[in-house]
């Protein structure tokens, strides 16, 4: 096991950003930026052993500044949507930035994927290297109650797992639903994943209205363009979902237990990833709104459906659901999360 950081550049009011390498033996490879917490690579090797990278993203600093498709980063500190920028808690209203049209969108205006982490060395073991990051969200932050202290440590291990572990402290009663949003393709830069065949472990999903706010009602997949309880090209039937898939899927299971979550199989390459998680639900997401106006690494145009998300999360607008797995945080409680990408060949 290898790790180191580097420097990444400096943000517009001078804070510096590191970049940190965790390596296996195997020769799997992560990077991660303190700025917003994100994955920016992930070399993994093919069939025949050539490593590729199968995150999304950016060749330098400038590059997750600028854009908002939150590529790899850490999203709090409420992943998703939030129904009509508000929320009700203990009978006082809190009103949220409304940047998804009416709705509040992945932590708002200035979330947790565009602010600076708090980081220590990375560190290597004989069987993991970890990078541990904290962040310090203010009462009042984005309309959030409570100052939140959380913590993501990405680690790299020996057995081609990568870990995201989650964990959050409050001292006002809060919300909080925090994910990873890399936007994975198992072939490597350039492309599109309509042809990687996934299966979930899910048979409902959430019912969402137009504006991809959750009704409330869960469904069945089953008949529906969106079963994927048995392994099926992501492109296989897409058109009948109309723009793509954005959709939060129930999975099986006990929420806190880790379980399994995703399959993901790309043909060419042979490369397989296998998703664990703690979390109630998945959001797919097929990359719709990217327009291949967004130069990615090597000059790459990231065009509609050259990425999927597999957000492992709460459910969206769960503080006005309360028939949703709850996400509130009280003082002197701890907010945990885990999710497990482990990768292989076939």
């Amino acid at each position: 096991m290898n790790a180191h950081k580097e420097s990444f550049g400096q943000t517009a009011d001078g804070q510096e950003v590191f970049v940190y390498t965790l390596a296996n033996s195997k020769g799997l490879r992560a990077r991660i930026t303190n700025y917003g917490a994100t994955l920016v690579s992930l070399y993994v090797p093919d069939r025949n052993g050539n490593l590729g990278d199968v995150v999304l993203g950016f060749d330098d600093l400038q590059g997750y500044v600028r854009h908002t498709a939150y590529m790899g980063a850490t999203v709090g500190r409420y992943a998703n949507r939030i129904g009509g920028a508000r929320f009700t808690l203990d009978g006082a209203e809190y009103t949220l930035a409304a940047n998804n049209g009416p709705n509040h969108l992945h932590g708002g205006i200035k979330g947790f994927d565009k602010v600076v982490w708090e980081t220590k060395e990375a560190v290597a073991a004989d069987d993991d290297a970890w990078v541990k990051m904290s962040y310090l969200s203010v009462d009042g932050e984005e309309g959030y109650p409570g100052n939140l202290q959380c913590t993501v440590t990405y680690t790299l291990t020996n057995a081609d797992e990568l870990r995201i572990t989650y964990e959050a402290h409050t001292d006002k009663k809060t919300v909080i639903n925090l994910t990873n949003h890399s936007y994975w393709n198992l072939g490597g830069q350039g492309g599109n994943i309509l042809g990687h065949e996934l299966m979930l472990h899910a048979e409902k999903f959430t019912l969402i209205d137009k504006g991809l706010i959750p009704t409330g009602i869960v469904a069945s997949v089953f008949d529906m363009p969106l079963d994927f309880t048995r392994s099926r090209a992501i492109g296989s039937r897409m058109r009948q979902t109309g723009n793509g898939y954005d959709h939060n899927y129930v999975l099986k299971g006990t929420p806190g237990e880790l379980r399994p979550c995703a399959y993901v199989h790309e043909p060419k390459t042979g490369r397989v990833m296998e998703i664990h998680t703690t979390e109630p639900g998945v959001q797919l997401y097929t990359g719709n709104f990217l327009d291949g106006s967004v130069p990615g690494k090597g000059s790459n145009a990231y065009d509609k459906h050259a990425g999927f998300c597999l957000e492992t999360q709460h459910y969206p607008d769960s503080p006005n659901k309360p028939n949703f797995p709850s996400t509130v945080l009280e003082p002197g409680k701890t907010f945990t999360s885990q999710t497990v990408h482990r990768f292989s060949t076939k």
